[in-house]
């Protein structure tokens, strides 16, 4: 019977060689199902690393299934990105790692709407409720997403106004209180988390 090191090197060796086959569009997380936390990433396209919470201790494992999805979501810088979850369930029934794959579709977008064509239609499978209940990348990345576009603007050409009030308008939906929020939104962002801290600072009255 595979220990659990063998089952986590087994997990790791999967997701480098799905990178090495598909490229530098497709991202591959090793899910700690246990300890809630991401083991390993690989080829990042979402920002997230090592250490990172995984969001998915709601996810139900012990319904037998072994694939999840595929689903949709929406990566930081607004890009659609199709998923796909598998299940890595250990002899004995326990599930120690969650496989996911993440397909960035942001090439095929351009390619659409070089020929004017409709966008994707809304995803026929919805996102896995109990695995997005937690997921607060994902409602940072709707966010800031919806956020510049309102603003007309974009997460790369953000001025530093522009920066600082999308940064107080998170802090006041209550996003960068979740543990590592602000070295996450710091990532999204092109920045430090010290700037995100100071970016925040009240400026002192005249």
């Amino acid at each position: 019977m595979p220990d659990r090191e063998t089952l986590l090197h087994n997990a790791i060796t999967v997701a480098d060689a799905m990178v090495a086959l598909f490229g530098t569009r497709v991202e591959v997380v090793v899910h700690d199902v246990p300890a809630a936390t991401i083991r390993h990433i690989a080829n990042p396209l979402s920002h997230r690393t090592v250490g990172d919470p995984s969001n998915i201790d709601d996810i139900d494992v012990n319904t037998g299934e072994t694939i999840i999805g595929p689903y949709e979501k929406i990566n930081w810088d607004g890009s659609l990105i199709r998923s796909i979850s598998i299940v890595q369930r250990a002899v004995d029934g326990s599930v120690p790692f969650l496989i996911c794959v993440n397909f960035d579709q942001s090439d095929l977008q351009a390619a659409q709407r070089a020929m004017q064509a409709l966008m994707p239609a809304a995803p026929s499978i919805a996102q896995p409720e109990a695995l997005f209940r937690k997921d607060w990348h994902e409602r940072v990345n709707v966010f800031v997403t919806e956020w510049c576009a309102t603003h007309d603007t974009g997460v790369g050409t953000l001025t530093k106004p522009q920066r600082k009030d999308l940064l107080r308008a998170l802090e006041a939906s209550g996003a960068l209180a979740e543990r590592n929020a602000a070295a996450y939104v710091a990532r999204v962002l092109g920045i430090s988390r010290a700037t995100v801290y100071n970016d925040l600072r009240k400026e002192p009255r005249q």
